[in-house]
């Protein structure tokens, strides 16, 4: 055709798009949300990317270097920016080290930091201390300290200081503005850690980290805030002594000095990651970075396509298209019906088939530009105007707002194609139909095509096949197995939806007047028929996939979680270190009894220790645990099979073995893997109401709520002797401790908080007997920089008669009472409480006493588990909505369809006296078969991706060695019943009402033609 003829069939389609204004309103409609959708997505994603220079200033401010000591002895493998990847190297078991791994581990940090950098270097403290609560409006909140000096310009770009003035004297903080809001303080408010009682600081900035806006962090001067948190009892979280080395410094270089990558590398060899601007603004070739290389040695990114993120966005933007594709495709066949007679007038003057194509692929091309050039709009419209939210909810800010020319203009190019897609059909149709009929009004009616069946069944069986198959037998990438099958077969069943409708037709026979008509009616025009069945299909399809894999994701869930307690249970754990201190527990149980009401009775729980309490933050501290018998345990979590003195295991090349499978998670509690109590702690904390199982334990038994640490009806206590933490110092070798002594009595001489370790010539007890593997106890000394030890520690092993108990609760592995412990040579000391309400306890209630419990003590555990509690319920009943009203717009358009049609059919009924209630009925149920028979065929359509993408989920869960039938096995595929009910019922019957209600009893008459 030449320029002319399509500018012709332009005008024409445009001229027919403003006659039929709300046809064209609804296919703009169409053709604009997805471009709306995909243009917002590509806007925020742009500017929410940030250029090199960007993101060089959110991570070291204006500095040029940033260093961070990940420990002595060490070696480093980073990405040229390390926010991007790093690893680290621990010396082989029983190598020597190197040079530079030596010099690190004797040398302190910042000294080795000054050697290396170029001389003039400024280093700059980045303090971060520790969690800690402080009071607010309403009571307590947990926050991040940090240490800097906002008034140097260092910091710009890392910490944007919002509102007020930098901390300028002592007692003055900054304060994030997410702290604030959710504090309810202001600039000029005083807040107190609840460590530091005496000592309020008052507020005097707000401000933000670009890019992490949610986090809650209180900022002091250098040397102001940390060390007085540092040094306030119970502030230390962890068992070493050093847990706020300084390890991280800002470094102005002098001027004319920089970084280089080789520079980096050399620093990786002392055990320093780096960010230096220099490299991140013009970073090595992947070819000279040893991270990259070795991530690509072992296969550490895969490729990018099959990736279950990038299968999962593809499959769903792919399936959209083709929703969108199939539902406007009956919108021009309603406007290429209506405009008949003038398309048959254009074929009589002389027009050809592909002039009458060119008008109908006019309407789409005018109506896909439009729809796409005011989804353009909206979008970039919408992101400018909620660009402030956009920020909040991804917890970072926009670097600047990108609009990229290229991507919009693809974008716009996604919405012309889906408008010609979808007037493809309708314009073959259209230019085939014969001229005398097109002008007389009258129809010629075709039998489906037998070959166009036999091909829409392959290509449903085949697609299907490549996309469950393929999602998880790496045919091709998953992307293209999972999208191109689904597409395929949802076209497929397009292509079988004529002959499908012949075999409804077959109903009609039982069926009363009005839907007999209307299913005769469809089955005599399957040509409109067909394509109003696909867009319902489409949208029926596009629900159902999402409520399959929305309900899936989570039965996955459900089966995943572990609860802690039973359902309704409250529990009180003491936590760690100075919150370990039981003389707190009457405090604590008060602010809880007298809050909630109708707790029921109390159990008390009792933590169990050996050679002294980790928890409690002792120095010196065993560990006590169950052992699973040896032939039952993964050779890969084997300690026998140890390869090293420091007890590394080797991993086992038969990671398929059945006993490396993980049968159970287990839930931390706060009260240890293996606590003692009463039958009361058996009720309350493990929800067991058995009585032979309380016996048993009365009686001096262990209870194992695991079979498989349970052999010949005695369970396995390993006792894991004392290791002592040293002090930090400038050096960075193991030696004496000042807490030596203490543990060499604390192993000599038993007491409630360090008993003495079990003698092998211990008489038996009634719990069982006593096996000890060394003879005797040693501690052993391990450097505060966390080097490897330098002998496994010895372990004691104690045989205990035991009972299975069945719980749903995975708390804890076993239990055993205080007798039994004290029998053991175990000690104990409480830990906790545990109650047991007959009813849930109230929100308010529970938030009372969380207040309550947080002003006694700031490192208490205090919780109610209220069970798995799913999140995709209500988005699925919204998509399941959201999907029907689709559906109905689709029967509705399919409606207009069949009317455009049936004029000549109602004009009958009126002629011969028909009552209006049966014209209403006949559209009624016009509608409602069309939704019918396209619920039915979306509901078979939607299973396939659901089922495909769930597969391929649990493909990316899977462990290195595990087959990809094992990975796919492990996908939970669950079908939601009740809402698939709702949409093959209750959806064909509110189409037929709303058809019924809405549809016009007055005939125009129409003119004898012929």
């Amino acid at each position: 055709m030449k320029l002319t003829a399509w500018r012709v069939a332009l005008r024409i389609a445009r001229r027919d798009a403003l006659r039929a204004k709300g046809r064209s309103a609804l296919v703009v409609a169409m053709v604009a949300l997805p471009v709306l959708g995909v243009a917002g997505a590509d806007v925020v994603f742009r500017s929410a990317q940030l250029d090199p220079g960007e993101a060089v200033a959110r991570s070291i401010g204006r500095a040029d270097l940033q260093i961070d000591s990940l420990g002595g002895g060490l070696t480093v493998l980073q990405a040229p920016d390390p926010d991007e990847g790093t690893t680290v190297d621990s010396p082989k078991d029983g190598a020597r080290l190197t040079p530079e791994q030596q010099r690190s581990q004797d040398t302190d940090p910042a000294t080795l930091a000054r050697q290396l950098l170029p001389a003039g270097s400024t280093l700059i403290p980045v303090g971060s201390g520790p969690w800690v609560s402080t009071s607010t409006r309403d009571g307590l909140s947990k926050v991040q300290t940090e240490e800097a000096d906002l008034a140097d310009p260092v910091w710009q770009g890392r910490i944007t200081v919002l509102d007020g003035r930098p901390p300028a004297a002592a007692g003055e903080i900054a304060a994030t503005r997410a702290f604030l809001d959710d504090a309810r303080l202001a600039i000029g408010d005083r807040t107190t850690f609840s460590v530091l009682p005496g000592k309020p600081y008052t507020i005097t900035a707000a401000v933000e980290f670009p890019g992490r806006l949610r986090t809650d962090t209180l900022i002091g001067r250098p040397g102001d805030l940390v060390p007085a948190l540092k040094a306030a009892a119970g502030t230390e979280q962890d068992k070493g002594a050093g847990a706020y080395e300084q390890t991280r410094w800002l470094v102005k270089l002098p001027a004319g000095a920089s970084v280089d990558w080789a520079k980096v590398k050399e620093l990786n060899s002392y055990g320093f990651s780096a960010a230096s601007r220099s490299v991140i603004l013009d970073p090595p070739a992947r070819s000279e970075v040893p991270y990259f290389l070795a991530q690509d040695r072992y296969g550490g990114g895969g490729s990018y396509f099959d990736r279950t993120s990038v299968v999962i966005l593809a499959t769903v933007a792919g399936m959209a298209l083709l929703e969108i594709v199939l539902l406007a495709g009956p919108a021009f066949a309603v406007g290429a019906r209506r405009s008949r007679r003038q398309l048959g007038l254009l074929a009589a003057g002389g027009g050809d088939r592909a002039h009458v194509r060119a008008v109908v692929l006019g309407g789409g091309v005018v109506l896909g530009v439009t729809g796409a050039a005011v989804g353009l709009v909206g979008a970039i419209g919408l992101v400018a105007l909620l660009r402030p939210q956009a920020e909040q909810y991804a917890g970072s800010r926009f670097g600047h707002f990108d609009l990229q020319p290229a991507d919009l203009l693809g974008v716009m190019g996604i919405g012309l194609v889906t408008g010609l897609l979808a007037a493809v059909v309708p314009a073959v149709q259209a230019s085939r139909q014969d001229v005398v009929a097109a002008l007389t009004g009258r129809g010629s009616l075709k039998p489906p095509s037998k070959r166009l069946a036999v091909l829409g069944l392959l290509m449903v069986g085949g697609g299907a096949a490549l996309a469950l198959l393929g999602s998880t037998s790496g045919v091709g990438s998953h992307t293209t197995a999972v999208l191109g099958g689904s597409m395929i077969a949802e076209l497929g069943m397009v292509a079988l939806a004529p002959f499908l409708v012949g075999l409804f037709g077959r109903l009609g026979r039982v069926l009363p007047l009005g839907p007999r008509l209307a299913l005769r009616d469809s089955v005599r025009h399957r040509g409109r028929t067909a394509p109003a069945v696909a867009a319902v299909m489409a949208a029926v399809a596009g629900s159902v996939a999402v409520g399959v894999y929305s309900a899936s994701s989570a039965e996955q869930g459900r089966r995943e979680y572990v609860a802690s307690a039973p359902t309704g249970a409250v529990t009180l754990a003491t936590g760690w270190g100075s919150a370990a201190d039981g003389a707190l527990l009457p405090q604590l149980r008060g602010a809880v009894e007298s809050n909630v009401p109708d707790l029921g009775p109390r159990a008390d729980v009792l933590g169990v220790s050996f050679m002294g309490d980790c928890q409690a933050g002792q120095s010196v501290c065993g560990q006590v645990d169950i052992s699973i018998p040896k032939e039952r345990r993964c050779p890969a979590d084997d300690p026998d099979n140890a390869t090293g003195p420091n007890g590394s295991v080797t991993p086992s090349p038969a990671l398929d073995d059945p006993r490396c499978i993980r049968h159970r998670n287990y839930s931390s509690t706060g009260f240890g893997e293996i606590p003692a109590g009463d039958a009361g702690v058996l009720r309350n904390l493990y929800g067991v109401k058995d009585q032979a199982a309380e016996q048993a334990l009365a009686a001096g038994k262990a209870v194992v709520f695991d079979p498989l640490y349970l052999k010949d009806g005695k369970i396995t206590l390993d006792l894991t002797e004392a290791v002592i933490y040293d002090e930090p110092s400038g050096t960075r070798s193991p030696g004496a401790s000042p807490r030596a002594s203490a543990s060499a009595s604390a192993s000599a001489s038993p007491s409630p908080s360090a008993p003495a370790a079990p003698r092998a010539s211990a008489s038996p007890v009634a719990a069982g007997g006593v096996e000890t593997v060394a003879p005797s106890p040693t501690a052993k000394h391990v450097p505060a920089d966390g080097s490897p030890l330098t002998s496994r520690p010895t372990v004691h092993h104690l045989s205990v008669d035991a009972v299975l108990a069945t719980s749903s609760v995975a708390g804890s592995k076993a239990m055993i009472s205080p007798a039994t412990a004290a029998a053991l040579g175990l000690g104990t000391a409480e830990t906790g409480s545990v109650w047991l309400p007959a009813k849930a306890s109230g929100s308010s209630s529970i938030q009372r006493a969380s207040a309550a419990v947080a002003k006694v003590s700031d490192g208490v555990r205090f919780d109610v588990e209220r069970g798995y509690r799913s999140t995709t319920d209500l988005i699925t009943l919204g998509l399941t909505g959201f999907a029907a009203l689709v559906a109905l717009g689709a029967a509705g358009i399919a409606t207009g369809l069949a009317a455009a049609d049936s004029q000549r059919d109602l004009t009958t009924l009126a002629a011969i006296g028909a009552a209006p209630r049966i014209r209403r009925t006949l559209s009624g149920f016009q509608c409602g078969v069309i939704a019918a028979m396209g619920a039915v065929l979306g509901t078979i359509c939607g299973v396939v991706p659901a089922v495909a993408l769930r597969k391929v989920q649990a493909l990316g869960g899977a462990y290195p060695g595990m087959s990809p039938g094992e990975a796919a096995s492990r996908a939970v595929v669950v079908f939601p019943w009740a809402t698939m009910g709702i949409t093959l019922v209750v959806l064909p019957l509110l189409a037929v009402g709303l058809a019924t209600l809405l549809t016009r009893s007055r005939i125009v008459l129409l003119r004898t033609s012929g």
